[in-house]
């Protein structure tokens, strides 16, 4: 049988990505401003994170307006939803076996 650990995603290896997804998992979406104030990072800090999830396909980002205001929303997509599991599972294998 593999190591639980050759199942774990890099992508997720970051606490501010693990933080996104988790976030994005449990909401349909999520503005740029509450990611912010749920992780507790900088404007800039969260949009290097929210990019590279967003080249990997793990989210889709909806631009649009309230009154003459910006709002960017985020929610996972499948293929997120489906790393982001196998990630998860990866863990908990890995946290077992040890045990």
């Amino acid at each position: 049988m593999k190591n639980p650990i050759e199942h774990l995603n890099k992508i997720f290896d970051s606490r501010i990505r693990l933080g996104i997804m988790s976030s994005l998992m449990v909401n349909d979406s999520v503005n740029f401003n509450e990611l912010k104030e749920l992780i507790e990072v900088t404007d800039g800090n969260l949009a290097t994170h929210l990019k590279t999830l967003e080249e990997n396909a793990y989210i889709k980002v909806q631009k649009g307006f309230i009154g003459r205001k910006t709002n960017t929303m985020y929610s996972v997509t499948k293929a997120g939803e489906k790393a982001f599991k196998l990630h998860l599972d990866a863990l908990e294998k890995m946290i077992k076996s040890i045990g």
